[in-house]
């Protein structure tokens, strides 16, 4: 009984023991995450001193020398102060954090400060290659400050590549010429690689440089670029030479993608006028096809049929598809996806639309068929023929497991210490930068570890872009967050909007950066301009802090998924359309439901002119099924959110709801010795870029 009454005892010994030390753990963590907070606290003040010149940071940094973002504070005031810094300062600085951002970024600045105040000496003697054009540029002004000369092929013969160079490069530019290095055979050589690239104002600068004669034949191709309604009226009178031909047959594409008919006309004037090589008149109707196919026109689908096998490319095949589908010309649709090259013909929006074709011509068999594999796919015609033939949809999503002491590694990494911080104190392109940089040549097991960390500490942007091909798309747990703490669900809930179509118009329009800005200065997660969310605020009666308050997640979700309801709204609640004119504009869609507003939803997301706004709704439609699994498991079928043109939709109305499931690995002769089925199919659909040009006819 005793050593039964003592083995108890020390049991309960061991108990208590162990309980303290976790206890004492526990304690010390919270010590550690609250010195980590104020350290946090103590560096944002700080860097908004720092950001503001001078030394007064240094008394905020007391206590900050081995936080991992001190270095960033001294290069804040170093940058503010640039134009009184001198070479030693900006040398220390260097020397104590060489290889980090800041004090690379702070080499490229101050050596253009440099190059401002003509310092060729401290500017030759910090300057190093491979900091991009105009330090190029600057360089070479100082060789030529020193007295030396320019040689072309060891100087220059990389940058004159360059479609459009950086102001720095003019001095250097002159002085080549100056020289006699810029032969007219240079020249257009670069006015060639401008024309390529579309930059009219590179032209112009080089023209001056030409013999009168050929400065009068330039100035005709950068009116070709800047104006080519003007360029093809001015061709009536231009002479019929080579670089006269070029001039028009860029003017005829460029006006045809503008005013079709206007550039039909000017070619049937200018046709006999000049004597086009065979490429440039295939140039010529290949443009006029599409963009004629592009504004609508009755003819577009026997322009397209009719156009000669060497004017044909990839987009004019596929503009012969969508005209036959707008002609609702099924057995047009079928000869038009024939006529493709095997493997365009092999995508699978062209194999859901022959299906959709041998179905409506009484083919049934052969549809269904087509139909099948499609629906293997986890993409937007995937789901789409999924529906048509009533099955799951496919989906093959892999877990990532955590792995604590990989993790550790991760956190180890200087640069990842750094990007995690930045990250907390809302620094969010800084710290996208440290990641880059940090794992640039990471294998993928530390990559994985490191987007779970971030995914934790809710840097939901991460997964998105590291796992954007290949077997890492099977990742969607990670690549389609739930954010519950931005309130999401309860704000689309309030508007009146499904939840699931406002997660994948946020996963669209900013692919979870909640810093993300536009060309045309939309903002935040869903991606709004300052002038419609004051009034959105304004009509709902919420409150308006300025434009920068859309970059908070919660401030953007509210007014955007207001502005979701309103533009919904208008289009009898449809989630599609809404979508198209979200990324469109409303004007441009009421324009097409004019003219084709009695076409079903597939068939008039085909036939709509912008490439990006016809993969902007498939992806959203897609996106959206996936959130509806991510929040309930299985998804209402994406034809029910694809309602006719004309009809109310409802996200409330009960359906029935489709799982999400692997499919089946094809049948193989011999399963012993058959490879391991692979995790998914690769997924049509991928992050897309921020930009809100429309690309028309593509």
């Amino acid at each position: 009984m005793a050593s039964l009454a003592g083995s108890r005892l020390g049991r309960r010994l061991l108990t208590f023991i162990a309980g303290g030390m976790l206890a004492t753990t526990a304690v010390a963590a919270q010590a550690d995450d609250a010195t980590l907070q104020a350290q946090r606290a103590a560096f944002k003040q700080a860097y908004a001193s720092a950001a503001q010149g001078g030394d007064g940071w240094r008394a905020l940094a007391s206590g900050l020398q081995n936080y991992p973002l001190y270095p960033y504070l001294q290069a804040a005031s170093l940058e503010h102060d640039l134009q009184q810094v001198d070479r030693p300062t900006v040398e220390a600085y260097l020397r104590q954090y060489p290889g980090l951002i800041p004090a690379n970024d702070l080499h490229r600045d101050f050596l253009q400060e440099l190059a401002r105040r003509q310092d060729w000496t401290d500017f030759v003697a910090m300057y190093q290659p491979g900091l991009g054009d105009a330090l190029t540029c600057d360089a070479l002004q100082a060789q030529l400050a020193g007295g030396a000369k320019l040689d072309f092929d060891r100087d220059l013969a990389a940058l004159w590549s360059e479609a459009s160079l950086p102001s720095s490069c003019d001095p250097v530019m002159q002085a080549a010429h100056d020289q006699g290095l810029l032969t007219p055979a240079r020249l257009w050589a670069r006015i060639d690689a401008a024309v390529n690239a579309g930059k009219a104002n590179t032209i112009t600068d080089l023209m001056s440089w030409l013999p009168p004669d050929d400065a009068q034949t330039a100035q005709h191709l950068a009116l070709a670029l800047n104006d080519p309604a003007a360029a093809a009226q001015a061709a009536k009178q231009w002479p019929d030479t080579t670089r006269s031909r070029q001039a028009v047959t860029l003017a005829l594409v460029r006006l045809a993608r503008r005013q079709s008919d206007t550039a039909d006309t000017a070619w049937q004037e200018l046709q006999p006028r000049f004597a086009f090589t065979p490429e440039q008149r295939d140039r010529v109707l290949n443009a006029l096809a599409i963009f004629h196919a592009t504004d609508y026109d009755a003819n577009a689908l026997a322009r397209l049929v009719n156009l000669p096998a060497s004017a044909q490319t990839s987009i004019s095949r596929e503009w012969r598809v969508r005209a036959a589908l707008a002609a609702k010309d099924w057995t047009a649709v079928v000869a038009a996806i024939e006529a493709m090259p095997p493997e365009q013909r092999q995508d699978d929006e062209w194999q859901y639309f022959r299906a959709r074709a041998l179905s409506e011509l009484g083919r049934n068999d052969e549809a269904q068929t087509v139909y099948a594999n499609v629906a293997e796919q986890s993409s937007y015609f995937g789901y789409l023929a999924a529906d048509h033939q009533n099955v799951s949809y496919a989906l093959c999503s892999t877990q990532l497991a955590a792995n604590s002491q990989k993790q550790d590694e991760v956190l180890d990494i200087p640069g990842m210490r750094r990007a995690f911080e930045l990250f907390a104190v809302d620094m969010l392109k800084q710290a996208r930068r440290e990641w880059n940089l940090a794992l640039a040549n990471a294998d993928a097991n530390t990559v994985q570890q490191a987007v779970i960390l971030a995914n934790k500490r809710g840097w939901y942007d991460r997964a998105v872009f590291a796992f954007n091909k290949g077997d890492a798309l099977h990742y969607y747990t990670l690549r389609f967050p739930l954010a519950g703490q931005d309130g999401l669900v309860a704000q689309a809930q309030q508007a009146g909007i499904d939840p699931s179509w406002a997660y994948g118009i946020l996963r669209q329009e900013s692919a979870w950066m909640s810093d993300a800005q536009s060309g045309a200065d939309a903002r935040g997660l869903m991606q709004l301009v300052p002038g419609t969310g004051a009034e959105v605020a304004r009509r709902n009666g919420l409150p308006w802090r300025g434009g920068d308050s859309l970059y908070d997640p919660a401030t953007n979700i509210q007014l955007g998924t207001r502005y979701l309801a309103h533009m919904a709204q208008r289009y009898d609640g449809s989630p599609w359309l809404a979508s198209a004119a979200y990324n469109a504009g409303a004007a441009r869609v009421n324009q097409w439901l004019d003219a084709r507003g009695s076409l079903p939803p597939d068939i008039f997301v085909a036939t709509m002119p912008f490439k990006e706004t016809r993969e902007y709704v498939a992806r959203v439609m897609y996106y959206s099924v996936i959130y509806d699994w991510r929040q309930h498991g299985a998804a209402s079928p994406i034809s029910t959110r694809m309602v006719a043109i004309g009809q109310p939709y409802r996200s409330d109305l009960p359906s029935t709801r489709k799982d999400l499931t692997c499919p089946a690995p094809p049948p193989v002769a011999n399963a012993a010795s058959a490879p391991a089925p692979a995790a998914a199919t690769s997924v049509r659909a991928k992050p897309a870029s921020h930009t809100t040009a429309k690309d028309k006819g593509h």
